[in-house]
């Protein structure tokens, strides 16, 4: 026989909570010895576990003296019930884990897992940080406003990067963050940039995302702010024929040498603007694209 404090010990519960069940109803007083202690036997152990078991899995102990009390059969339809249920909690709480991981995962929180590896590869060519957050905050409106096309638009850029000239253009701008807006070597960027897309896309080309002007506004804003020089060179490529940062198409009277040497038309970044010829990438320390491949 068991006293109540050996009882709890073995149960795994403290004594004050053996004689909180007393009081609900739940563990039946055995009688008390000569002494006047209670003692317990095996069957109160038995009971004293399952109080605690469903007590713990978030049973009312209304509940618990209805299952105590019932039989065989509806005891263990009750038990499948509760398994049930917990299950569904157990895989609500690991969607909470992930959601909860996800928040020191930074551009996953956020961006489809193209979008990122897409960043991430960014980052791997030496791509400036800062330059790096222009893409990525003109992802994630794009990415809410048209989810469909996100894959497509992620594969293009990554095949697009792979050309040593446009990754050219990404290293070029980080190191243009700091200019002043009258600097002239804004102007050699634009000429260059004003050349490259007219010999690469056509004198036709117009971008081809499909978003609404106030969500073009936002991106370009977006850009302007994060790369100040944006809005200059956004300036400078007007006066060259071409109009436009997010959504680039060509503008009208445009000087006949810009129309020359017109080559094949290729699909360009929605987010920033093609590479730069003048400012070579060997000149800008070349990665190794095959190793980031």
């Amino acid at each position: 026989m068991l006293t109540i404090g050996e009882l709890a010990s073995y149960a795994g519960v403290t004594v004050r909570a053996v004689r909180h069940y007393h009081a609900k109803g739940l563990l039946p007083e055995p009688e008390r010895d000569h002494s006047g202690y209670r003692r317990y036997g095996a069957a109160a152990v038995v009971e004293l576990i399952k109080i605690r078991t469903l007590a713990e899995a978030g049973v009312p102990l209304a509940r618990v003296r209805e299952l105590l009390r019932a039989g065989e059969e509806e005891f263990a339809a009750a038990i499948a019930d509760l398994d049930e249920r917990l299950r569904a909690e157990i895989q609500v709480r690991q969607q909470h884990r992930e959601r909860i991981a996800r928040l020191t995962a930074g551009d996953h929180l956020v961006l489809p897992p193209e979008v990122v590896d897409f960043l991430d590869r960014l980052r791997a060519l030496g791509v400036h940080e800062r330059i790096v957050q222009l893409e990525r905050d003109g992802w994630i409106p794009l990415a809410a406003h048209s989810p469909t096309r996100v894959a497509e638009w992620a594969a293009r850029k990554r095949d697009q990067i792979t050309d040593p000239r446009f990754i050219g253009f990404y290293l070029t701008l980080g190191q243009a963050l700091d200019w002043p807006g009258d600097d002239p070597r804004l102007t050699g960027l634009a000429d260059d940039v004003a050349d490259y897309i007219t010999r690469e896309m056509g004198e036709d080309y117009a971008d081809d995302i499909d978003v609404e002007p106030p969500l073009v506004m936002l991106m370009d804003t977006l850009a302007f702010d994060t790369a100040p020089p944006a809005r200059r060179l956004t300036e400078l490529l007007k006066e060259r024929g071409w109009t436009g940062w997010t959504r680039l198409k060509r503008t009208d009277g445009l000087d006949r040498h810009q129309r020359l040497h017109l080559d094949r038309p290729c699909p360009r970044s929605h987010l920033v603007l093609p590479q730069l010829r003048r400012h070579s990438v060997t000149e800008l320390q070349e990665p190794n694209l095959r190793d980031i491949s």
